[in-house]
């Protein structure tokens, strides 16, 4: 496992972090399963969790909660996330502040998180949608200060509305973000343009999510691929953006090199980029945890090879989701 600063919070942090979505209630999630997954990937030298209060609830930070315990010889990084008030997701311009993260609300959901992972301060606190049109709201801002102040947390972040990668900064130019969470992958390619270069201008640290764009990048998807109901995939997979994916993984197949698989490839391109520090893969299984990680043993891509894969840029909208 190779380690890369996480911004001016100076933390060396595993470039190939973990995504905790999965262990909240998504579909074929298991609890044991989750937990041997954990810990297999402390075991293989991962150290920055990447969880959330609405993932199940709260019910993912208990389970990394436990592994803290499990494992709490090792230094693990721990960033969850405050969800919306009105639990709406993407954050809207025309949605108030107040409806959103006011002052008092964000420390109720700061302190929630810390019970459940059973710590005394959190390394990286989050606002789960945003908005550049709240940046001058005060109500998160205090919140901000006010909990690094007191200790409860170290850092702060914010994640990013799908395909908006730019609508934050604003945010970042109140010096109060430590961190931007953000889609990036093989298609999503946008951060590149202003995200990545104002945030290595100023010390600020990338977490790269969706490395696998909702499992197509894995090169499992199919034109019959369904998911339970309620599945977030069956939404994002909507007959229109299913064919088109598919048709653009046809024509990024052919570049996948001998010995190497899809899965690895789009690790490797997310992390070429030295604006990332982390990127999270959701991982629910020992085998995910091994064959992902795997991934940063590796050397760096060819240039050839990134020049043909940066043709495969796919700037999008499929309706509006997180």
């Amino acid at each position: 496992m190779r380690y890369r600063t996480f911004g001016r919070l100076g933390w060396q942090v595993s470039e190939v972090g973990y995504g905790m979505w999965g262990m909240g209630g998504w579909t074929g999630s298991d609890d044991d399963g989750s937990r041997a997954a954990l810990d297999r990937s402390v075991a293989l030298g991962c150290n920055f969790f990447d969880t959330a209060f609405a993932y199940g609830e709260g019910h993912s930070e208990t389970l990394l909660g436990e592994a803290l315990r499990r494992h709490a010889e090792r230094r693990l990084y721990v960033a969850t996330k405050v969800p919306p008030k009105n639990r709406r997701w993407p954050g809207r311009a025309e949605t108030p502040p107040a409806d959103v993260f006011p002052y008092e609300y964000v420390v109720e959901m700061t302190e929630k998180s810390l019970r459940n992972l059973g710590v005394e301060r959190l390394d990286l606190q989050q606002l789960h949608v945003w908005s550049d049109a709240w940046t001058g709201d005060d109500g998160w801002r205090r919140a901000a200060e006010d909990l690094k102040r007191r200790g409860l947390i170290e850092g702060f972040g914010i994640s990013v509305n799908r395909w908006e990668p730019a609508n934050v900064l604003r945010a970042l130019d109140t010096g109060l973000v430590d961190s931007v969470q953000v889609v990036y992958n093989i298609f999503d390619q946008a951060p590149e343009d202003e995200l990545f270069p104002y945030c290595q201008a100023h010390g600020i640290a990338i977490i790269a999510r969706v490395p696998f764009d909702e499992g197509s990048l894995t090169g499992t998807l199919t034109a019959s691929s369904t998911w339970p109901a309620g599945d977030f995939r069956n939404a994002y997979f909507n007959p229109d953006n299913l064919s088109a994916t598919l048709a653009r993984l046809e024509r990024l197949k052919p570049l996948v090199p001998d010995g190497m698989d899809l899965p690895e490839l789009a690790l490797r391109f997310i992390l070429h980029h030295l604006a990332v520090s982390t990127t999270i893969p959701g991982m629910r299984k020992p085998r995910h945890v091994e064959r992902n990680i795997g991934a940063s043993d590796d050397a760096p891509l060819p240039p050839r090879l990134l020049d043909a894969l940066r043709m495969h840029r796919w700037d999008r909208k499929v309706d509006r989701v997180a």
